[in-house]
């Protein structure tokens, strides 16, 4: 496992919903790991210097050529990979700004598209957390708030919520 000596034991991940002006979601396919060959939300780490929302909007212009902004949080999903790695993924709802052509990221990716939510569970290949946020997508969406400062002290040079 490269992202060990890379991460350490406690990673943060981003994942974003990007969704179209007609309703589809942008998906990807990923060459690596445990969603290889599988579709599911374009994603990737938080990078040091930089808020979890920012690092959404960063990993989802990379992998899929579509810049972005935040419309809320969805949640957080979080786990423990054989009891030692803890693995944290906040996952955004975003929408496209500069249109819907998708390029993607040849070295990481087999594939990135739009595809209607409702293709997707017809799909063999629709990861287990994609399908399950297709059901639940109407659950709230967490608006970002900025403009708080928790106080001089802390030495924050962004701060945002998402409540």
């Amino acid at each position: 496992m490269g992202n060990i000596e890379k991460r350490g034991k406690v990673w943060l991940a981003v994942s974003g919903l990007v969704q179209s002006v007609d309703g589809r979601w942008l998906v990807v396919k990923k060459k690596y790991g445990g969603l290889k060959g599988q579709w599911s939300l374009p994603a990737g780490f938080v990078e040091k210097g930089e808020t979890a929302d920012e690092a959404v909007i960063r990993e989802v212009k990379e992998e899929t050529g579509i810049t972005c902004a935040v419309k809320g949080l969805i949640g957080l999903r979080t786990g423990v990979i054989e009891k030692e790695i803890s693995d944290n993924m906040i996952m955004f709802v975003l929408v496209p700004t500069n249109g819907e052509k998708v390029s993607h990221q040849e070295e990481e990716l087999y594939e990135a598209k739009f595809i209607a939510p409702e293709k997707l569970l017809l799909e063999k290949d629709t990861s287990t957390l994609l399908r399950y946020l297709i059901h639940q997508h109407e659950a709230s969406v967490k608006q970002g708030i900025e403009g708080l400062n928790p106080g001089e002290q802390f030495g924050y040079t962004s701060y945002k919520l998402f409540l």
